[in-house]
């Protein structure tokens, strides 16, 4: 039986508080609206932004809300004047989504549009409203998209058409960790051939920035990281040497000042620590180097900054999604990854059902994986 223009019933994680476990719950999900789309949500990635919002470290988030916006799905249904994409359509959800006609969106150097619910944290629908309910209560939506859930319901500027051949438990990936490392390597710094990189942080995103480093050309890939378990996987993805700060007799800027003769070319931060971006920054060449913030910090963090780090030649930047414009640039990610370019199945750890998310989560916390991803319906 069809289940266009009506409510469905499907399992979603529900969050009720800061640091509190997911509940998995039955709730309702209704049908799009005008400019809407409703997508069965197939596979989604656990990123550590998710835990940033249920720690309290970004500031607006409302509960109950379902979190998640690392995912990929199809679509069930479409609202009045949705002509982008039709039912049975693969997608990936837009996490910082594109309307395509804003200032912003216009401009060729941004991809942040003015639309988007980033650091807003209205946890709405364009139209102030929520698809998701549950006994008649109201659920939150989560960056546009709430993947956490077998069903959403997007605006239909938060989704791009990709290949039905595309593997979405990997393809979900460039939802959001995935090009936010590898997007920034490329598209932001612009790593030259031959170079010196010095990524803080092999998570998920350290690690896309490290695939970006050694397909950039750069001959020297240096990954930092307390946790040396990830040491052996950052090799094989291209890293030539390790550091474990935890190791070190001195600051870890200092050394790699001094293991790269007074600094590396580029740096990374992929960890979202203001300290870390300090010794990031100090540990790129005084002269030249390219400093890059990739991280989310707690939202009442500061960075200090000496100004003479930047005075003498240093650039600062960051860049959110790795400076894709999504919906242009997405789909030719996947194609890649299904041309055997990138290869984004090194970065899954492990594969759960939507049920074992707070396993996810703990893997994630406790360092013991890259990528979870859950696994909500089959293909």
């Amino acid at each position: 039986m069809s289940s266009v223009g009506k409510v469905i019933k499907c399992r979603a994680a529900v969050s009720y508080d800061f640091k509190k476990p997911f509940v998995i719950e039955e709730i309702e999900v209704a049908p799009p609206k005008a400019h809407e789309i409703r997508v069965k949500v197939c596979a989604s990635g656990i990123c550590h932004t998710d835990d940033h919002a249920l720690g309290g470290g970004m500031a607006g988030v409302k509960f109950p809300v379902v979190l998640g916006h690392e995912g990929a799905g199809i679509v069930e249904s479409v609202g009045e004047g949705v002509f982008k994409v039709q039912p049975g359509d693969h997608v990936i959800l837009l996490c910082s989504p594109m309307c395509m006609k804003c200032k912003a969106c216009l401009h060729e150097d941004s991809n942040f549009c003015e639309k988007n619910d980033v650091g807003k944290n209205v946890g709405l629908m364009l139209d102030k409203t929520s698809r998701f309910s549950l006994k008649g209560k109201m659920i939150h939506n989560f960056m546009s998209t709430s993947t956490f859930t077998e069903y959403t319901v997007v605006d239909e500027f938060a989704i791009c058409r990709i290949d039905k051949a595309a593997p979405m438990d990997q393809v979900c990936l460039i939802g959001c960790g995935f090009s936010t490392g590898f997007g920034t390597v490329l598209n932001t710094a612009k790593v030259k051939p031959g170079s010196t990189c010095v990524v803080f942080g092999l998570g998920g995103i350290g690690m896309s920035a490290v695939m970006a480093c050694k397909i950039a050309g750069a001959t020297r890939i240096i990954g930092v990281d307390i946790n040396p378990t990830k040491f052996t996987k950052a090799k094989e993805l291209g890293c030539t040497e390790c550091v474990d700060p935890k190791d070190c007799s001195k600051p870890i800027h200092e050394v790699i000042t001094e293991m790269t003769n007074g600094g590396a070319d580029y740096g990374f931060e992929c960890i979202g620590k203001v300290d870390v971006m300090a010794s990031m920054i100090q540990s790129t060449n005084y002269a030249y180097g390219s400093a890059n913030i990739i991280g989310v910090p707690n939202y009442t963090d500061r960075l200090s900054l000496d100004v003479m780090w930047l005075l003498t030649g240093r650039t600062l930047q960051g860049a959110f999604l790795g400076d894709y414009k999504a919906p242009l640039d997405f789909p030719g990610l996947v194609s890649d990854v299904m041309a055997g370019k990138i290869d984004l199945n090194a970065l899954v750890s492990y594969r759960l059902p939507l049920e074992n998310i707070n396993e996810g989560f703990d893997l994630m916390r406790n360092g013991k994986t890259i990528r979870t991803v859950l696994l909500t319906c089959k293909k």
